[in-house]
């Protein structure tokens, strides 16, 4: 089982199920923080540009990295059209190794839970290794994690989210959804189920997204252990401090 499994088949229902979801609560704290850097920026699992495009917008200069090209694929038109192109540069690679020069940036974001999906401790410690290294000194790293995911109720085939999918065909969509936790491996699956509906016609789409859980104090460590130092554990997008009930889990930290 790898972490980036799935996330090509959920390009197609990333956007759409993130608007009825996070949608764009988290956009202007990563702008702020971006803009604060005043240097070039780095963003871990680009996916759709659903940050990186309006952050572009802002004159940000972004590098966004993803592994799925089905995922980048869609940031590119979404730059695009948000006029952006010339702020952002998106590249297809691996956040394990990162394809940049020794302190090419001054900040880097992992913004909603990006580093849960490294599966395995060697590759969240690879990841923070190639972060320590093309981040400037003294430079910015924010990231969030999901918040509490051992906490997430586990459930069979249950019906998620319906709604209209935007496109000139405006099809109906239905997620039906499965929530798995293996505790022994300290991992959270969600089995996803899309069903389109357009007039007679019906397409379902099977995959599953897994995260590995993560505390904030287990990840602080980890920071902190690859040549970090934790500057704020926030609890919300507006700077407020946190704590476990918080609903947004998020850290910022700088490089030694």
């Amino acid at each position: 089982m790898e972490g980036y499994e799935g996330w090509d088949e959920y390009a197609p229902f990333y956007d759409w199920e993130n608007a009825r979801t996070l949608g764009r609560r988290d956009v202007p704290f990563w702008r702020r923080f971006a803009l604060e850097a005043g240097g070039p920026v780095l963003e871990l699992g680009a996916g759709t540009g659903r940050v990186a495009a309006p952050l572009g917008r802002a004159g940000v200069p972004l590098t966004g990295i993803d592994r799925s090209e089905a995922m980048l694929a869609r940031a590119r038109r979404r730059t695009a059209r948000a006029g952006a192109r010339r702020h952002v540069r998106l590249v297809r690679g691996d956040i394990r190794h990162l394809p940049f020069s020794s302190g090419a940036f001054a900040a880097v974001m992992a913004p909603y839970g990006v580093l849960q999906s490294l599966l395995r401790e060697r590759d969240l410690a690879a990841t923070l290794r190639s972060v320590h290294q093309v981040l400037q000194r003294g430079g910015a790293f924010g990231l969030e994690l999901v918040a509490d995911l051992p906490a997430w109720e586990e459930y069979r085939r249950r019906i998620s989210l319906r709604g209209w999918k935007q496109g000139r065909d405006g099809a109906r969509v239905t997620l039906v959804e499965t929530v798995r936790q293996d505790r022994a491996r300290r991992l959270t699956i969600f089995d996803q189920e899309f069903t389109e509906r357009e007039g007679r016609r019906r397409r379902t789409s099977r995959f599953a997204l897994t995260f590995r859980t993560l505390t904030v104090p287990q990840m602080a460590r980890r920071l902190e252990k690859a040549g970090f130092t934790v500057t704020a554990l926030l609890g919300d997008y507006r700077g407020g401090p946190w704590d476990r009930r918080a609903e947004v889990w998020m850290i910022l930290a700088r490089n030694c």
